[in-house]
C-alpha cells in the first residue's frame, strides 16, 4: 500500500504542475481547463483514498 501512495503522490504532483502550467498559459489554453482540472481532481481523490486505507491498515497493526 505504501508504494501505491508514493506513486499517487508523484501523479498528484505532476497533475498539480500541469494545472499550474495551464494557468500560466491562460487565456490561450482555456479549452483545456476542464480536462486538466478533472484529471487533477481524480488523482487527488485516489491519493486521499489510498492514504485513508494506509492509515486504517496501520491502525490494525
Amino acid at each position: 500500500m505504501g508504494k501505491k501512495v508514493r506513486k499517487l503522490q508523484l501523479r498528484a504532483a505532476v497533475a498539480k504542475m500541469r494545472l499550474r502550467g495551464l494557468a500560466e498559459d491562460l487565456p490561450r489554453k482555456w479549452r483545456e481547463i476542464e480536462e486538466v482540472a478533472e484529471e487533477t481532481s481524480t488523482v487527488f481523490a485516489e491519493l486521499h483514498g489510498a492514504r485513508r486505507e494506509l492509515a486504517a491498515m496501520k491502525k490494525l497493526r
